[in-house]
């Protein structure tokens, strides 16, 4: 139990002297994109003033009246808010929402009592957004309250994991990308320190973490190289998006390798759904041969091939239709103005979507079988 103990805190430790060195190295030579934007405070409603209806009357007549409404000013709401974070904390301002006037995204209008952001430019005050960040803290701490609740120490343990997880993303690899270091590099650096993490911290130190590991780097391995392939084959300049083209016109002399980004994109997006394979089969393997007793290498292989096969289908699914539902927009908007469906799959954006979700699957269809092949020849192995 000690023992057990000592290693649980030394991978914690190692752990976080990892990130430090690795946010370290990320942001050496990171351009400062933050002076290129307002500084944004939080605020207070406190009263509605008043609001002002635009007058039309100057372009009555006009041939192109609506596309003119589009482009000048629509309703302005004056209100007071007390700002509530910041060197100007407790300050009491006039600020002005706006909107288009043909605006068909119109944001709600700001009433007493709304928590907002508020930038400052020569002009004055304007209303900049809702707070959303405190309703996402509430839902992140139930969130992690179920997990403590129904998981114990091994929900903590996934917490703590999940931590680990989004500091790598980004507190390091974010940070390498804008700094300009090797995307491809910093993406498999990321996908093996996560891997080793989370099976660590989820699974222990153990015969079952080290199975898992193996079969889940052969998975995002196998990922990467059909990734790389492909990226040849179908001629992708990772141009997917219209942020892709405000990526490609960064200020400063950085110069994204938009190709990369596909790849880090897709082999991080899969290693999620080939890691949940991995640790399934590797816990399944295990209790079947403390179970089973004498068990042969053979047997132990067939098992992790029968449990691997009911796992694979309901993995490449969720993957295929997690892609779907983040580009459900995009494929909408590609559907309506597509000239046919030929068009519609040679497209880009539904190429690099479609190798997305087949890299992923191939990744966890790969994964099963070196995993149970990894167990098999772990558990049997006489220590």
């Amino acid at each position: 139990m000690i023992k057990i103990k000592i290693t649980y805190l030394l991978t914690i430790a190692v752990s976080v002297i990892l990130l430090f060195i690795g946010h370290k190295f990320a942001v050496n030579g990171m351009i400062g994109f933050q002076g290129l934007s307002q500084q944004m405070d939080r605020a207070k409603v406190q009263k509605v003033v008043e609001r002002v209806k635009p007058n039309y009357d100057f372009i009555d007549g006009l041939d192109d009246y609506e596309n003119i409404t589009r482009m000048i000013p629509g309703d302005k709401i004056v209100f007071e808010a007390k700002i509530i974070s910041g060197q100007r904390k407790g300050r009491v301002i006039t600020a002005e929402q706006t909107f288009t006037a043909a605006s068909i995204d119109r944001s709600k209008e700001v009433e007493r009592g709304d928590n907002i952001l508020l930038v400052n430019n020569d002009a004055g005050w304007f209303f900049a957004g809702y707070v959303r960040t405190n309703a996402l803290l509430v839902l992140g701490a139930l969130f992690v309250i179920c997990l403590i609740i129904f998981g114990g120490s091994k929900g903590f343990n996934t917490i703590l994991s999940l931590g680990f997880t989004c500091t790598a993303v980004f507190a390091v690899f974010v940070p390498s990308i804008l700094s300009g270091k090797n995307i491809y590099l910093m993406s498999v650096i990321i996908c093996v320190f996560v891997i080793i993490i989370v099976n660590f911290m989820v699974i222990g130190f153990n015969k079952k973490s080290l199975a898992s590991i193996a079969g889940c780097t052969g998975g995002v391995i196998v990922a990467g190289i059909i990734t790389v392939c492909m990226d040849k084959a179908l001629y992708i300049t990772g141009i997917i998006d219209e942020h892709s083209r405000y990526l490609i016109n960064l200020p400063g002399d950085l110069h994204l390798n938009l190709n990369a980004v596909v790849f880090a994109g897709i082999i991080i997006g899969a290693m999620g759904a080939i890691m949940d394979v991995s640790i399934s089969i590797s816990s399944s393997l295990w209790e079947v041969k403390e179970k089973a007793g004498n068990i042969t290498f053979k047997e132990l292989l067939n098992s992790g091939f029968n449990i691997g096969r009911d796992i694979m289908g309901s993995m490449a699914d969720t993957l295929i239709l997690a892609y779907i539902g983040s580009s459900l927009t995009i494929v909408l908007l590609l559907s309506v103005f597509s000239t046919s469906l030929l068009g519609l799959f040679n497209s880009e954006m539904i190429a690099v979507e479609i190798l997305q979700a087949l890299a992923g699957s191939l990744g966890i269809l790969f994964a099963m079988p070196l995993t149970a092949l990894f167990c098999s020849a772990i558990y049997i192995k006489k220590c």
